[in-house]
């Protein structure tokens, strides 16, 4: 049988690097079917990766929140795609705890892979990233 996985959008984004920040998430528990689940929240002054890393980890929590255990994970930041790949090292000291935090929730998945796209296609979480930033 094959396994089913849900798909998680996130995007994190700032005005100013740092400046105020915010992460939007979309989940999507079955792809094809039902409506996607929208996550957004600001988180204070950031640097724009503080912000994409803690738009992962607000999609993991969620995602583990809804048993989700099985995960395709889609990124328009290739650092944090490449650094959760292990193709890149973390070498900002800034971003090594939220890289651990980000491992740690990882490792309660059954199965996950992750990808970077483009902009273009990430454009729903994007969205909710700027709601964020532009809510009281």
């Amino acid at each position: 049988m094959k396994e089913e996985y849900s798909h998680l959008y996130c995007d994190g984004g700032c005005r100013g690097n740092p400046g105020p920040a915010g992460v939007g998430v979309v989940l999507k528990l079955n792809p094809e079917k039902l409506e996607p689940l929208e996550y957004y929240e600001q988180i204070g002054n950031a640097t724009n990766n503080i912000a994409e890393y803690r738009s992962l980890i607000l999609g993991l929590e969620k995602s583990l929140e809804n048993n989700i255990k099985n995960l395709y994970i889609f990124m328009d930041s290739e650092l944090v795609v490449r650094q959760i790949q292990g193709r890149y090292k973390v070498k900002n000291l800034g971003l090594r705890p939220l890289y651990a935090k980000s491992k740690l929730l990882l490792a309660k998945l059954n199965n996950y892979s992750i990808f970077h796209i483009r902009r273009e296609e990430n454009t729903h979480a994007d969205r909710l990233a700027n709601q964020a930033l532009d809510s009281k």
